[in-house]
């Protein structure tokens, strides 16, 4: 029911990389790892590519993704060059260690919660729990242990919460410079570029103030008040979309940013440096 809203699906992504970022260790290690620095909206696509497959998608499908995703992972670890964050040099990182697998199922679905509580509806206690138990076992699916993740919602809501007011949860000076530009940055077409600053302001708004706050994006109480607007409108006008607009894959829109970004050349990033 979540993600197969459109809107959550062009959206959660983005903020799930900018709250992602903040543990230093797990963006450092995925940085370090990926074979697509000059074309992040390429690796962004892939990425949600496979997740809409994975939520969406037949199990055939589903099962030929992870099996991509298991194989990829199984090349990804090491030791951090130089220290990031609180992780000195030399720390060893895996894409299967269970503490960072977690902190990554977790920005996923925090979310999607808050993507389809904002374009959509509030959902009730209840819904917010089945959907955490659904991403249990998409967490299982990309072989993080049930064991290694909170048993419910309001477990998890408090981890989570106590994980963003971390002292440990910080942005090296790469994810400062990086993650800002693959979340709001998007290379899209020129009559696009009306509805990537509407998509933008969307994510800003359901960020956590202490992102927000890391990242130095400007917020004002004109800006959360156009925010409110704007989703309230979004969630009235929604209704008369017919549901084919509404529900669905989002492939032809990661298709085009792709595309755009190919056309292009690629994108300029930083010099990655894990201090």
């Amino acid at each position: 029911m979540v993600h197969g809203d459109r809107s959550v699906g062009l959206l959660y992504g983005q903020r799930a990389l900018l709250i992602g970022a903040l543990e230093p260790l797990t963006y450092t290690g995925t940085m370090l790892s990926t074979r697509a620095a000059n074309k992040p909206f390429k690796r962004l696509a892939r990425t949600a590519k496979i997740q809409e497959t994975v939520f969406l998608g037949t199990k055939t499908e589903a099962d030929e993704a992870l099996a991509g995703v298991h194989a990829l992972h199984e090349t990804i670890g090491g030791e951090l060059p130089e220290a990031a964050g609180v992780h000195p040099q030399g720390t060893a990182y895996s894409a299967f260690d269970p503490e960072l697998m977690l902190w990554t199922l977790a920005v996923i679905a925090d979310s999607g919660r808050a993507m389809y509580e904002t374009m959509v509806r509030p959902l009730s206690d209840g819904e917010r729990e089945r959907l955490w138990q659904d991403y249990v076992l998409f967490g299982e699916l990309f072989r993080l242990p049930r064991s290694e993740m909170p048993a419910t919602h309001a477990e998890f809501e408090a981890w989570f919460q106590g994980r963003l007011a971390s002292p440990d949860l910080q942005a090296t000076e790469h994810a400062l410079e990086m993650a800002p530009l693959v979340a709001f940055e998007q290379p899209v077409p020129g009559y696009a570029r009306g509805n990537l600053a509407i998509q933008n302001h969307f994510i800003k708004g359901t960020l956590p103030p202490r992102v927000r706050e890391i990242f130095g994006i400007r917020w004002s109480s004109a800006h959360e008040h156009s925010f409110r607007a704007m989703a309230a409108a979004h969630r009235r006008a929604r209704r008369a979309f017919p549901h084919s607009v509404r529900r669905g894959r989002n492939d032809y829109f990661f298709d085009l940013v792709t595309h755009v970004e190919q056309q292009r050349g690629g994108t300029a990033t930083p010099e990655l440096r894990a201090g």
